[in-house]
């Protein structure tokens, strides 16, 4: 399964008004890749982006697909954003051994 880091938003001024300054608070690089091995969390993946895909590696690492009756053109994947409200990351999520 590779879990690639397709986009990151910002969004400054929910930032400005509600964040307390964190360094470091996102170190996901768009493009950056990940390959999850049984659907287990890849090493260097955070946490949070981690429970926000969890189940969809883990049903597509059990051979599921077709989310939601059709959602992706490869149904053996799906597009996934982490639950940062200030930098949300979208992660595509695609089996590596059903590409069509």
């Amino acid at each position: 399964m590779r879990i690639t880091a397709m986009r990151q938003t910002v969004y400054s001024d929910l930032m400005a008004r509600y964040e307390n300054i964190i360094e470091h608070a996102c170190d996901i690089s768009v493009g950056q890749t990940f390959v999850s091995v049984d659907g287990k969390r890849p090493e260097g993946l955070c946490e949070s982006a981690w429970e926000s895909m969890r189940a969809f590696v883990e049903a597509l690492a059990r051979g599921e697909g077709n989310f939601y009756d059709g959602w992706m053109q490869n149904p053996y994947s799906a597009m996934i954003s982490c639950n940062d409200g200030f930098r949300p990351v979208s992660f595509y999520l695609e089996t590596i051994d059903n590409q069509n």
